[in-house]
């Protein structure tokens, strides 16, 4: 676009083409293509397997092989399900989940993507609210026995009526002598993926995004980080992200190249994955990158592979934009977006300049209109001044899954979607995130949200109120915190007793890591709680820190 913006509009630029096709269809044409080329490479840490009876964790699959597994897995599927049912899938960064993703594809059934970290109440309502008919899962992970967690969610869930577990997966769906049955035919436009996310009420809500939606939005990312033909992309990107399954998974297979999946992440373990295979580009959020630059032993490893250091999912620093091109030897590529979004809307190109590259993120895309509009009048504003930052083209969400009201108070009646993040725009379309409407938490790439929190500690007796914000934190972007008023002055709970009331039914990334008292909360004239003046107390250092244990034991 040559021509400088009149006002804080994008048009669509229609440069590129939206790629009307499923993730089966995707998979086909590359096989068709590039049969024998890599398409999937397996990285884990040395030690037992995730999987039992996985008796290599180095593993690849040509596009010809994974299509084939992908075509036995929809098989399979379809002796247990029908097309267009929801089954999750609750693993780390398995092959088998990238082969499940594809054999759902093809059989016409939606994935639901499901965190790991999750505990046993999250999960419960994730499968309930889902309507999620089957779940894969591994047996542990992390010191977690999810075997046995899904084994008692499901005794309170009556559509749950298939559990899939990836340790039995080589004998009960690999090695399984199906009956051939006519694959469902599978439109574009169709719901492929149901992905969990933040909303106003803050607790999770699950946006459906279509085929044609997510893949064509992977390529574009591709196409505008300079990914070439046939490259290689490595990641420790989890795959319940649309950024793992989206942007890595179908991305990688548009551009017929070979994804480098690290089993889950550990600098030392992403560093050797980029110096064996090559690697033309390294995708992962600000707080991986800063942990991997951190490293001890980072100038031994051979990184000159690596042309592209792409990040996003959380404000990217300039400083870590140069210092990632500088240690690399590469060009940085940031995106920007939402998972409502299929799930990016601008990027930095590795040709942009230096300061557009730190300061900013990116133009948006082909075939998106973005806007910077008032947030209360809708109106577009002037170039440079901050308003809410919408969206609107082929990569809005379906909808929000059974919450109707919820997707009119985010998708408007001319099909703008509401992000509910600030930010500007200046007159060649570069966008700067300034901040956000909403109220969710944005630590190391995870979407928190505080009312869930909230909710949670207010069942401890020792907590009369609570408001759970973030606060900025250089390595994982935000940190999460919580303003308490004690329920007794006297005997204020202690902050490690209410870190321990939390992990029973919270994700550790949840749990604040830094605890104040509060005598009253501020509020506004409606009661609503004002965080921003929290915000400013603990900045100022005027809020106390709790005392990391109650003063009379067994009353907290």
């Amino acid at each position: 676009m040559t021509r400088p913006l009149q006002n804080s509009y994008w048009e669509a630029d229609t440069g590129a083409e939206i790629s009307e096709l499923t993730a089966g269809e995707l998979l086909r044409r590359a096989a068709a293509e590039v049969s024998d080329r890599l398409a999937l490479a397996e990285v884990a840490p040395p030690g037992p397997s995730l999987v039992e009876g996985v008796p290599s964790c180095a593993r690849t699959w040509t596009y010809a092989e994974l299509l084939a597994e992908a075509e036995q897995t929809a098989q399979w599927l379809l002796g247990r399900f029908e097309p267009g049912e929801h089954i999750a899938v609750w693993a780390p960064n398995l092959p088998e989940w990238v082969i499940l993703q594809y054999g759902a594809a093809l059989a016409g059934l939606v994935l639901v993507t499901a965190n790991p970290a999750l505990r046993s109440a999250e999960l419960e309502y994730l499968l309930r609210q889902s309507n999620s008919v089957g779940i894969a899962y591994v047996d542990t992970f992390r010191g977690t026995d999810m075997a046995a967690v899904v084994d008692d969610v499901a005794t309170r869930l009556p559509l749950l009526r298939h559990l899939v577990r990836f340790t039995t997966w080589e004998s009960e769906v690999r090695a399984a002598r199906v009956a051939p049955v006519s694959l469902p035919a599978v439109s574009p436009g169709e719901p492929a993926q149901l992905q969990y996310t933040s909303g106003t009420t803050g607790f999770p809500k699950g946006a459906l995004l279509s085929h044609a939606a997510l893949i064509t939005n992977a390529s574009f990312v591709h196409k505008r980080a300079q990914f070439p033909d046939g490259g290689i992309w490595a990641t420790a990107l989890p795959l319940f992200h649309t950024a793992g399954c989206g942007m890595s998974v179908l991305g990688t297979a548009a551009s017929r190249g070979t994804l480098v999946l690290a089993q889950l992440f550990e600098p030392t373990l992403v560093l050797g994955a980029l110096q064996k295979w090559g690697a033309d580009l390294f995708a992962a959020v600000p707080a991986m990158h800063y942990a991997v630059l951190a490293n001890p032993d980072f100038d031994s490893y051979d990184l000159s592979s690596v042309k592209v250091v792409a990040s996003g999912g959380d404000a990217v620093p300039a400083a870590l934009v140069q210092e990632a091109e500088r240690r690399y030897g590469a060009r940085f590529s940031t995106v920007y977006g939402q998972t409502e979004l299929s799930p990016i809307v601008t990027q930095t190109s590795p040709d942009d300049s230096e300061s557009d590259k730190a300061e900013t993120a990116g133009r948006p895309l082909w075939r998106v209109e973005v806007k910077i509009a008032d947030p209360q009048s809708g109106t577009v504003l002037e170039i440079g001044q901050e308003g809410e930052i919408c969206a609107r083209g082929y990569q809005v969400m379906l909808g929000y899954f059974e919450m109707p009201e919820a997707t009119q108070a985010t998708v408007d009646d001319e099909g703008w979607l509401h992000t509910g993040d600030l930010g500007s725009m200046d007159e060649r379309g570069y966008l700067k995130v300034t901040g956000r409407l909403k109220d969710m938490i944005i630590r190391g790439g995870e979407n928190i949200y505080p009312r869930e929190i909230e909710a949670a500690l207010l069942a401890h007796p020792g907590v009369a109120a609570v408001a759970v914000l973030g606060v900025p934190d250089p390595a994982m972007g935000e940190r999460v915190v919580a303003a308490v008023k004690p329920a007794d002055p006297g005997n204020p709970p202690g902050s490690e007793d209410l870190a321990a009331f939390l992990r029973g039914s919270l994700a550790h990334f949840k749990i604040p890591k830094s605890w104040y008292v509060a005598d009253a909360l501020p509020a506004n004239a409606m009661g609503k709680v004002q965080k921003f003046l929290i915000r400013e107390q603990i900045s100022a250092g005027a809020l106390p820190e709790l005392p990391k244990r109650s003063a009379t034991p067994g009353k907290s």
